[in-house]
């Protein structure tokens, strides 16, 4: 498909989406307080012209209240911008029918929790809206308009490493190209779902790429739609392959928003969910999806053991020198907040088959259970596979494995020589908890307790 077609199907297809979905935004109650501003087709085509880029500031100090700012905000007394102080800048992206972001205001406030920061929301909405290769054609020029006010706060004592550009979307683009315009010297870039239409084969001039800041990262939700699929940060996270989320309708009839916008949206509320740090969410580096969900990677050696994970930690917990860059990270999510799954390798071995066959092994903690379905060929003894379990491997209750698949061509009993299940990503002085030398009967279930203790 040409790429001025996608952009145009990428174009129709949020305007449908969005159109289906009623606001969620909270009224605001105090009318002091500043906030983002729709705009309307008749607006923007007579404000198109004038390039008009916004700024509100958030800080702990006024958490629920944005203020208007700009460089003379920072010649009065009553702005809570404090240049001693890290800044986060977030940067929205495309806007199908001139709405504003409803999600601004709390990624904001999520990052003030975790961190004593200022935080500039450019607001964008103006030229960012309705004909996406216009918007395009654009964000070049809200770049260019960012690094100058960037500028001008040096003046005032910021640091050009305090900056951390969170760009969603079409605004990764952007703060990939304010990167560039400080010749990477910026602290920190976070792409989330880098927009794909128009720039999967851009130079990485015209992108988010590594060289771009410091340290760039990037997760990555829908790289077969709205989404880039090439890695371009030091590290990318791919969640669930990169591609189909779980929960996300996989239907356009269900529900239209949930199948246009889903899966390109995940990366905020993944990222979001990351910031309290209530739960970890590693990446394993991997070639492919296909080799990670195999078990054929499950260390992070090539990080000298400290696997990358997605939050504000520096580089992302990378501790080694120089950075990697364009490491793909794969990890799986639960369907709902906070996401974070555990990853569990099961390891099977079995006694050579006559016959093909379909076992069902499911992990079990609690009231929680994890189901893995495995299909044994006659030429093939050792089954591995990576699945995502509510729990920790040391809070697993049992294993229980069923012969299944079709009566009148699977196998009889099944022999297990050995199976075993551990934590990725795997360490040395973690044994994998194994069950030796036991067969999985026709039409009955086999189950083994898991006795073991949690390390404190």
């Amino acid at each position: 498909m040409p790429w001025e077609r996608t952009a145009i199907v990428f174009t129709v297809l949020l305007v449908y989406s969005i159109s289906q979905v009623e606001g969620l935004e909270e009224k605001q109650d105090d009318d002091q307080c500043a906030d983002l501003k729709n705009t309307t087709l008749k607006e923007y085509r007579q404000r198109r012209a004038n390039l008009e880029v916004k700024y509100l500031l958030m800080t702990r100090e006024n958490v629920n209240c944005p203020q208007m700012f700009q460089q003379k905000s920072l010649t009065t007394k009553t702005t809570h911008f404090n240049a001693s102080r890290p800044t986060k800048v977030i940067i929205h992206g495309y806007r199908a029918l001139g709405t504003k972001p409803l999600w601004v205001k709390e990624l904001a406030q999520a990052l003030l929790l975790a961190q004593d920061v200022n935080v500039l929301v450019v607001d964008w909405i103006y030229c960012a809206s309705f004909a996406y290769n216009l918007v395009v054609e654009s964000y070049k020029e809200v770049a260019l308009q960012i690094s100058v006010l960037i500028n001008q706060l040096q003046n005032y004592g910021c640091k050009l490493q305090s900056f951390h550009l969170i760009g969603v979307s079409l605004g990764a683009h952007v703060a990939g190209f304010v990167g560039t315009l400080f010749e990477g010297k910026l602290g920190r870039i976070t792409g989330l779902d880098p927009a794909g239409p128009l720039f999967k084969r851009a130079d990485t001039y015209d992108r988010l790429d590594p060289s771009d800041a410091q340290f760039v990262e990037a997760i990555h939700t829908d790289t077969d739609y709205f989404g880039i699929s090439i890695p371009v940060g030091h590290v990318d996270f791919y969640l669930n392959g990169g591609k189909d989320q779980a929960g996300c309708a996989r239907s356009r009839f269900p529900s239209v928003y949930g199948y246009v916008i889903c899966d390109h949206m995940r990366a905020l509320l993944v990222y979001m969910s990351a910031l309290d740090g209530s739960c970890p969410l590693v990446g394993i580096p991997c070639s492919t999806y296909e080799d990670f969900l195999k078990g054929n990677c499950v260390t992070c050696d090539v990080f000298q053991g400290a696997c990358p994970h997605i939050g504000l930690s520096e580089n992302s917990g990378i501790n080694m020198s120089p950075l990697p860059t364009e490491q793909k990270m794969f990890l799986l999510t639960t369907s709902s907040a906070p996401f974070c799954a555990h990853h569990i390798l099961v390891k099977l071995e079995v006694s050579s088959l006559d016959k093909r066959a379909e076992v069902e092994v499911t992990l079990k903690t609690e009231k929680l259970s994890t189901q893995l379905q495995l299909r044994l060929q006659t030429d093939t003894t050792v089954y591995r596979s990576v699945v995502a379990h509510p729990a920790a491997l040391c809070e697993m209750d049992s294993i229980e494995m069923r012969n299944t698949g079709a009566r009148l061509y699977r196998q009889g009993d099944i022999h297990v020589k050995s199976v075993c299940v551990s934590e990725v990503p795997c360490v040395r002085y973690r044994k994998p908890l194994c069950v030796n030398n036991f067969n999985v009967r026709r039409n009955a279930l086999w189950s083994h307790d898991l006795v073991q203790v949690c390390d404190t």
